[in-house]
């Protein structure tokens, strides 16, 4: 049986990361090898780039030097963890991909989007997601959500609204770009809701 790629993608607070907590249950149950993975992070190397990535001040690092720490970390992943899954027929489902890189990055900090493009074409190549679903939810409400939970790692939290509005936005334009693999889950109501929301884009492309 051939293994599927799926990413969670979203603003900060939208719920993503409960709900692939629950498609892995979901899909364990039915007796599938799953592989719950994460970015940045997901490999032990990523991991530690991760940790340079998401702590400190908000200006600690430029869009560009956070781009080629993303990269950097996704290379590890990539190599050590995603492409051997996929490879024995796994299913990986993970909590952010590439299209972040397109949002926070790009058009939250501006990076050019050609030159994420190139990056992401050396990096990633043939190893795109089979789908991507992108929660969407008001920013004011995501942020709340997020400062609510507290945690160490708050940096992209803390770049303000006018950032996170960007983000929105950008993550709204990487759906309409990539229609083909791109579903947007409406990120509001309780997690039941949203859950029935996600089976609902996934189950269509179980083999």
């Amino acid at each position: 049986m051939s293994g599927r790629f799926i990413t969670f993608e979203g603003g900060e607070g939208s719920g993503k990361s409960t709900q692939v907590g629950r498609l892995v249950e979901r899909l364990t149950a039915r007796g599938l090898d799953v592989v719950r993975t994460r970015e940045p992070g997901g490999s032990a190397g990523a991991e530690d780039i991760r940790a340079l990535a998401l702590n400190g001040a908000a200006e600690r690092w430029s869009p560009m030097t956070e781009t080629l720490l993303m990269y950097a970390a996704r290379s590890d992943h990539l190599e050590r963890t995603i492409r051997p899954a996929l490879a024995r027929g796994a299913f990986v489902i993970c909590d952010r991909f590439s299209d972040s890189s397109r949002a926070y990055q790009g058009a939250g900090g501006g990076v050019d989007a050609g030159f994420i493009e190139a990056m992401d074409a050396a990096v990633v190549g043939e190893t795109k997601p089979d789908l991507t679903l992108i929660f969407d939810l008001p920013v004011e409400i995501g942020l709340e959500r997020a400062l609510a939970r507290g945690g160490a790692d708050l940096r992209f939290e803390s770049k303000g609204l006018a950032f996170h509005q960007r983000l929105r936005e950008g993550f709204r334009r990487v759906a309409t770009e990539y229609p083909e693999r791109c579903r947007i889950i409406d990120a509001s109501g309780d997690p039941d809701a949203v859950f029935a929301r996600v089976w609902a884009a996934v189950e269509p492309v179980l083999p």
